[in-house]
This record gives structure tokens, sequence and C-alpha cells, in this order.
């Protein structure tokens, strides 16, 4: 079985490495668990708005994981934040192959992919540049629920 935390450690490089990261953008990695998000996104206690993957044991036995777009407890606005938000983006969002918006407590969107170890940590990064995109419209939710 390939080593997860290395998957991680190697994807967190190769964000790092990306020529949008210098322009505010955070991880937060705890091994086979990451978050992707903007400095300015309430985030510092990995409970505000970020994007997230993770592969533990029931990812493992599944053989699917997440990546989603989370506005966790620390979001200002929380509810009013993600309607705004998907009032912005929901058409994007669901135009995209395999993602589905939730709207619901904290998710906002997500996409389930198939654990295949091949290509994997490009595959995930592919997938965070793609909810990247969705940057200026967080900015924006913030700015209209006066954050």
């Amino acid at each position: 079985m390939k080593d997860i935390k290395n998957v991680f450690r190697n994807l967190e490089k190769k964000l790092e490495q990306a020529s949008w990261f210098d322009d505010g953008w955070e991880i937060y990695n705890r091994g086979p668990y990451l978050q992707l998000y903007k400095d300015t996104w309430y985030n510092h206690n990995q409970g505000g708005v970020h994007f997230e993957t993770f592969i533990e044991a029931p990812q493992m036995k599944q053989k699917a994981f997440p990546i989603c777009l989370h506005a966790e407890e620390d979001c200002p606005s929380q509810p009013e934040f993600i309607e705004r938000f998907l009032a912005l983006e929901s058409d994007r969002i669901k135009s995209w192959k395999g993602y589905q918006t939730i709207g619901k407590g904290y998710h906002i969107c997500q996409r389930s992919m198939p654990l295949n170890f091949k290509n994997l940590e490009q595959k995930i990064f592919e997938e965070l540049n793609r909810l990247r995109q969705l940057e200026a419209s967080i900015d924006q939710a913030f700015r209209q629920t006066g954050n």
C-alpha cells in the first residue's frame, strides 16, 4: 500500500511551487489530510473557509475520497456566506464533472474521487486548482456579508 502521508507531503510541495501560491495561500497538512485556503478566509484554526481532502481508513476501505469546499464554524455569518457564495457559483460547480453542491451545515460542495494511486498527487493538485477558480467569489461572498 502506498504511503498516503508521502502523497500528501508531495502534494504540499507541488502546491507551494505553483505560480499562484505566494498570493496569500496557506496549507494545513496533517498527514493524510490537507486544507488549502487564503490567509483572509478565517481558517487560522482550520475552522473557516477552505478546500479540503483526506484519505484515511474509511476512504481506503471505500476506495474513494472527497475533495470539498467547507465554510466551518469560524466563518463569520456562515449560513449567509454559504447562501451568497452558492448564488454566485452554484451553476459553475454543477458544470464540473462529479461535483455536487450541498449547502447544508458547513458543506458547500464536494466531489468523490476514485482512490487510484496512479498519478494521485497530480489528480488532487488538478482538482484543487479547479476549486481555486472560486477564490474571487469566496472573497465577494465575504464582502457581501460584511466580512
